[in-house]
């Protein structure tokens, strides 16, 4: 059926014929949430409230705009309500001091405050979902640095500058979404690109990949697999950068340089005394590795942490492990 064929009958209340109408939306839009609030989870809360409300007003779709259009409006319009009721989210790094090494990495704090990084596998990169207009790619636009970039924007400010920049959509579809005016519009996503560039750094994640190639990009993803399953601390130092940093949410505790680096990964997790398994993975359009720890009681490795590596040449200059919350902690906080 075509998509007209479809719209017809799920405005006469074919739900069969809504579910395949709104289904190629689902991803994009589950990611466009993402990038407005920061968070998988939330993300998919707002997919699932754009299509209810959009299923209860499709029999007032009066098609001026495309469905495509109509839905985002819905979407961002949902994300703006749920940023009113929360916190924005960030990253370690910007949540407080580097912490001390050689002291308690603190309690985690709650799951809520950090940003969670997207999976490679749900977005759905297709080059038709940006207009024209668009200025970030979409696997750039799930970058860690550029959702943490995202979060320090004022809400509206926010939804315009994705709907523009990464989204593709005129200033006159973005004013209608956002029910201001057009030169409102340019005026917000002049402030947001101040505020983004100032935040951004000089090369995004998706440049430095290309630039390395496919198979420097293996090697880079081995070498940091194979050294943390046999605990060798002095060969990680040997991929980072002098500033390197590792932060460790849903801990607010985070190193920063590679010295510190070392002694944090020295405590505890590379001392020796632990078992790893390690699988390569992409996650925010980064190199990632899932971390996987060794069970006594169990006898199996389990999910330990999620770590998503931020390149600066083919050194790793920012590990952001994402510790999973339902695995006790390690360290002088938690014990071992």
């Amino acid at each position: 059926m075509t998509e007209a064929r479809l719209l017809e009958a799920a405005a006469a209340g074919d739900e069969r014929s809504y579910a395949e109408l709104v289904e190629p939306h689902r991803r994009p839009l589950h990611a466009h949430c993402y990038r407005m609030l920061g968070s998988v989870q939330d993300a998919e809360d707002a997919v699932q409230e754009t299509l209810l409300r959009a299923w209860r007003s499709l029999p007032s779709f009066q098609g001026r705009s495309s469905l495509r259009s109509w839905l985002y409006t819905i979407a961002t319009n949902v994300c703006l309500r749920a940023i009113e009721r929360r916190p924005r989210r960030v990253l370690p790094v910007d949540y407080g001091p580097p912490a001390d090494p050689h002291k308690p990495l603190g309690e985690p704090l709650v799951e809520s405050t950090w940003i969670e990084p997207y999976p490679d596998d749900r977005l759905g990169v297709d080059a038709d979902l940006a207009g024209p207009e668009a200025r970030y790619e979409q696997r750039e636009s799930v970058e860690l640095a550029f959702i943490a970039a995202l979060q320090h924007l004022p809400a509206r400010q926010r939804a315009v500058l994705i709907l523009r920049d990464v989204l593709g959509f005129s200033g006159a579809e973005v004013a209608e979404a956002l029910e201001t005016s057009p030169a409102s519009v340019y005026s917000a996503l002049q402030r947001a690109h101040e505020s983004v560039d100032h935040r951004l750094p000089e090369r995004s994640q998706q440049a430095t990949l290309r630039s390395l190639g496919d198979e420097r990009l293996r090697e880079i993803v081995d070498r940091y697999v194979a050294a943390w399953e046999r605990n060798d601390v002095d060969a990680i130092a040997a991929m980072l950068t002098e500033g390197a940093t590792l932060a460790m949410p849903p801990t607010a505790a985070w190193f920063s340089g590679r010295e510190a680096v070392v002694a944090g990964l020295k405590a505890v997790p590379l001392s020796g005394g632990l078992r790893w398994r390690l699988t390569p993975t992409r996650a925010s359009g980064q190199l990632a590795a899932r971390a996987y720890l060794w069970d006594d009681a169990r006898g199996v490795f389990v999910p330990r942490h999620l770590a998503v590596l931020t390149l600066r040449g083919a050194l790793i200059d920012e590990i952001d492990a994402f510790i999973d919350p339902s695995v006790p902690l390690l360290g002088p906080a938690g014990g071992d």
